[in-house]
């Protein structure tokens, strides 16, 4: 009889003491408010996810990986060591910002790589055959982290080096990467940009953050030359946009890549109540993107996926949109219900969730037709 099928999941208390300070004005000046506003990269946000799945049993389906601390020889496959050393002195102080945006605290350089150590944690695991796919609710995030510098709360590209070591140590010949975050995942991006072993697909809004990254056009270098898949869609694009560039563009081209593993950079802020950004999915969109996701790691590499957890700012939907990813990996069991969208009826009203607009539609036409050039579309 084949075992039941094993969902991980990585967590910390310790990702709830990553210090990301008061709300700054381009990385320098506070505002001019006598009552300081805290960082929107709260702790809260992948605490109340795991309260959430606790709530609906989620988290009780699931077994727990134990995160390592990542050490200098899994960072640098992708980080300098100068990076490394610079994070740690600022850790050593009061904190600071360790690039552009991505600050930490005293002993943030620790959290930093348990995030980064989640991730790995999650990919050995998987890899080894102990789950059948795993969910790294980390924080800091890591997506915009360049090679030696940090950058939109991101210090270490947890999915960066999560991938070289199912590589480096697993023999993984292909992984694909999914960034389904609003914002563009540009240190991933530019690890892998002239790497073919490495496929890398970025559905975010056009041109939000960081700015001139992300482009329909950026398709790899060299070798690399159609490994980069990006997806810039306008803002409130919503589940149908999101639907309609899995269908003709994520899902066809992951199975031609036919990846030995999966790995999801999930930030949750592409949702209808994120301040950082204008799109407008719901928990359903969450939902299907993950069930899609799954569905190809089924038929491509034995069920390996791992999600590792980015970005996701709305302080009470964010959460929600966490443990609806969660529960979508673990399935529902007889009886159960999905975990309710808090947006109530406006979730399957809203037009956003049940069509994709004109904006929307050109822009996944052009992404085709740019990667109708090295693949079958």
């Amino acid at each position: 009889m084949p075992r039941d099928r094993i969902v991980g999941l990585v967590f910390d208390d310790r990702y709830l003491t990553h210090n990301t300070g008061i709300d700054l004005i381009e990385d320098v000046a506070p505002w001019p408010f006598a009552e300081p506003a805290a960082c929107v990269s709260s702790p809260a946000l992948v605490g109340r996810a795991k309260h959430l799945m606790d709530l609906y049993g989620v988290a009780e389906r699931m077994r727990r990986i134990e995160p390592i601390l990542a050490t200098d020889d899994q960072l640098t496959v992708y980080h300098t060591p100068e990076y490394l050393t610079r994070v740690a002195a600022i850790a050593q102080t009061d904190g600071g910002d360790t690039g552009s945006g991505a600050p930490i605290g005293r002993g943030g350089d620790r959290v930093a790589r348990l995030a980064a150590g989640g991730t790995i944690a999650a990919v050995e695991a998987v890899m080894r055959g102990e789950v059948d796919a795993a969910y790294a609710l980390v924080r800091p995030p890591g997506h915009h982290a360049m090679a030696d510098e940090g950058m939109g709360f991101c210090v270490f590209n947890n999915a960066v080096v999560a991938a070289r070591q199912a590589q480096r140590e697993h023999g993984a010949e292909r992984v694909l990467i999914v960034d389904w975050d609003v914002h563009h995942g540009n240190g991933t991006q530019a690890a892998f940009w002239s790497d073919p072993s490495v496929l890398f697909i970025s559905l975010h809004q056009d041109d939000l953050y960081p700015a001139g990254w992300g482009a329909v056009d950026q398709v790899g270098l060299g070798e690399g030359e159609g490994f980069t898949v990006n997806v810039p869609l306008p803002a409130g694009a919503g589940n149908r946009a999101y639907a309609e560039a899995f269908a003709r563009i994520v899902d066809p081209i992951s199975r031609q890549f036919d990846p030995d593993l999966v790995i999801v950079s999930a930030g949750q802020d592409a949702s209808v109540f994120d301040p950082l950004a204008r799109m407008s999915l719901t928990l359903a969109g969450y939902r299907a993107m993950t069930e899609s996701m799954m569905a190809i790691a089924a038929e491509c590499c034995e069920g390996r996926l791992v999600v590792t957890q980015e970005g996701g700012y709305a302080a009470q939907y964010a959460p929600y949109c966490s443990a609806t990813v969660a529960q979508s990996l673990v399935e529902l069991g007889p009886g159960e219900e999905p975990i309710p969208d808090p947006y109530g009826e406006r979730a399957v009203l809203q037009p956003a969730s049940n069509e994709a607009g004109l904006d929307a539609e050109r822009a996944i036409a052009q992404a085709v037709e740019v990667q109708g050039k090295y693949r079958t579309l």
